[in-house]
Order: structure tokens, then sequence, then C-alpha cells
């Protein structure tokens, strides 16, 4: 009888920086990353009152370049890259035929025929290779870099105070979810402004081995203001609050763009159609058969991914993501309900522990920073 194999885990140029900071590292997407370094909750407070730095060099890299680029990703993808100025980003979707998400995407247009597609670490290659079949035949190269490109992040409300000496990027010019080619730290980078945490923050991407050096610059450089390195839990915690999708949990591939409240990145006319899109205009038709709801918990506990919840005594769905909120003091989720139970002000149970715990169903996101 054999016996499976397990491959491998990946890891970053980083790996040993965050050995050396006490990190407890774990599997991820295949990676072995952070998950946190001094603690989850001081992580998240350092965040939202200060800056927090992150390593993501986990996440897919993919450039498509050519004359035919941008109707080659506008037939592959739910948006269409094709409306994006120079210099600009969106949120997106891969979706498989039958329109399940096969993974959500930043796109970046860097210049005339050129874009970044950055595709979450463990659908990182089936992106990949889902676009080199959408591409085939057209007048479009794909190049993934996953494995040549280091990705760091600073996030937080003295992300920009730390980053601008560092860089020659004008930060004070770079809108929310623009990105831009110079130096941060000497290091040739692409700087985006672009992060997964409801704050304000920057993404740096740069050659592999160049990412301990701009991750250690960006470490001194905010020490004074108090900057911590965060791991994937803070992150979790983060997203969840600003009311952000994570693939597996809130997206997967029998989630539909409309179930998860995110039909407005999908470009059912733009010219040319694009995979999935039959699928999706029927389902538009009918109409969502559950939607995606925050959740206040206001009894005792925590509502975790796949506890069920009810209405009445009634099936009502189940819990995608649950945390105890550092933010607001008390327990927060995301669930996926009926549309007769999504209601905002509407009272749902979830089943913790065996037990029914009331939650109240609020608008999403959780948090918005202030402006």
């Amino acid at each position: 009888m054999s016996v499976p194999v397990t491959p491998p885990l990946h890891e970053t140029a980083l790996v040993a920086r965050h050995r050396a900071l006490g990190a407890r590292l774990i599997e991820f997407g295949g990676w072995l990353m952070p998950v946190q370094y001094s603690g989850i909750l001081e992580e998240h407070r350092a965040v939202r009152e200060r800056a927090g730095l992150f390593e993501l060099s986990h996440m897919g890299e993919l450039f498509v370049d050519g004359p035919a680029a941008g109707d080659a990703l506008a037939a592959a993808v739910v948006s269409d890259p094709r409306t994006l100025a120079i210099g600009r980003a969106h949120y997106s979707m891969i979706c498989a035929p039958d329109g399940g998400i096969i993974d959500d995407l930043i796109i970046y247009r860097l210049a005339p025929d050129r874009y970044l597609v950055v595709a979450n670490a463990g659908n990182a290659a089936v992106v990949s290779d889902e676009l080199a079949d959408r591409l085939a035949g057209l007048n479009a190269v794909l190049d993934d870099r996953s494995m040549a490109t280091s990705l760091v992040a600073i996030q937080g409300p003295a992300a920009a105070g730390i980053l601008a000496p560092l860089t020659d990027v004008d930060l004070n010019g770079l809108r929310y979810y623009a990105i831009a080619e110079g130096q941060v730290a000497g290091v040739p980078a692409l700087v985006a402004r672009t992060g997964y945490t409801g704050e304000d923050g920057f993404e740096v991407f740069v050659d592999w081995d160049r990412g301990p050096d701009v991750w250690s610059a960006l470490e001194a450089a905010g020490h004074e203001a108090g900057l911590l390195p965060c791991g994937l839990g803070a992150r979790d915690t983060l997203r969840l609050e600003a009311g952000m999708p994570l693939y597996g949990n809130e997206l997967d591939r029998t989630t539909s763009p409309f179930d998860a409240g995110l039909g407005r990145v999908v470009k059912l006319d733009k010219p040319g159609g694009f995979v999935g899109r039959e699928a999706l205009v029927r389902a538009t038709e009918r109409g969502p058969s559950r939607r995606l709801i925050g959740l206040e918990i206001t009894g005792r506990g925590i509502g975790r991914h796949g506890y069920a919840v009810a209405r009445g005594g009634r099936p009502a769905g189940v819990v995608t993501s649950g945390t105890q909120s550092p933010t607001l003091g008390h327990p927060i989720a995301m669930a996926y309900v009926h549309p007769d139970d999504s209601e905002p002000g509407t009272i749902l149970d979830v089943e913790i522990r065996d037990q029914p715990v009331a939650a109240k169903v609020v608008p999403l996101p959780f948090y918005r920073r202030p402006r």
C-alpha cells in the first residue's frame, strides 16, 4: 500500500527573518507563513492605530502582456480591465463556465498593453493555468512571476508617513487602488495603494531576493511610530471587520459573485463576453438563493466557519467566518442565509456548542476607517 507523499511547503525569501522575530509559522496555501508574532490582538490594534508590516509573497503575481492583453483578460474575467486607466486597479473574479468563483483577483493596468493579476496563494497555480488556457491563440502572453516576486505590505494610519522617506513614488498623488513604478529603500519596486485590512496602506512588489531588504528598511523606519510585524491571524481579523471576503470561506466554486453581494464587479454587457457570462445572466434572472450578511452575536460565544444559522427553529444558513472583534469589542460573523432572513435588524440564532445563540443581522462592513 503506497503512502501519499505530502509535497514540501514553499518558503519565502523572508522565512529566516520571521524565525528571528519569533513568529509562529504555519502552513497556508502550500506555503510556510507567519500566523502571529507578538500576538493577534496586539498586531490587530497596531494596524488600526499605527501600522503593521505583512509579508504576502505567497500570493500569485501574473503578468499579461501584448497587443491583445486587454481583450484577452476581458474575455477571461468578470470585470473589464480595458476600462482601467494606466496606473489604476480594480477588484475582479475569474469564474468557471457555471458561474462559480475560481478566485477573486486584483488587476492592475501597468501600461497600455501590460497588466498585473494578483491571485490568492492557494489558487495561484489554478488561476495561472486558467489564464494560460483562456489566452491561448490570442496576441497576449502570460508571465507567471509568482515564484520570482516578493510582496511586502505596510498597512495602517501611519503607513504613508513611514514609507514616504524610503521611496521616490509620490504617495500623496497615489490614489486608492493605484500603482506606480519606483524604488523603495533603493530597490526597484511596484508600489500599490491597496490592502486587505480596511486601513490605508501600500503593497510593495519587488524581485524575490530583495524582499528582505524592503522588509528590514520598513521595519526600521517604522520602529518609532510603533509599527509591528503582523501575521495571517491579524490579517484575518482585520479583513473580517472590514467585511472583505476570504476565498474558501465566503467565496468558492459553489458561489457566484451575486451570492456574495459582489455583482457590481460583473460586467455582463462588456463587448466580447466572458467565460461564465451565460450562467451569470441566468443567475440574475432567477435571483439569489442566498445572501452574504453580517452578524453581531448578541449572546455569548463566537460563530465559527460552518456553524448553522437558524430563524425561529428553522434552518436559515451557515456562518462563513467569525471572530471576537478587537476593534468593536464583541463577536462578529459573516454568513450566507436565505434572502428572506437577510434584512438588517433581523434576529437569528447561531448554533454554538449545540446551543442557539442570538445574533442580529447588520450591514457590512462592520468597520470603516475614519476619513
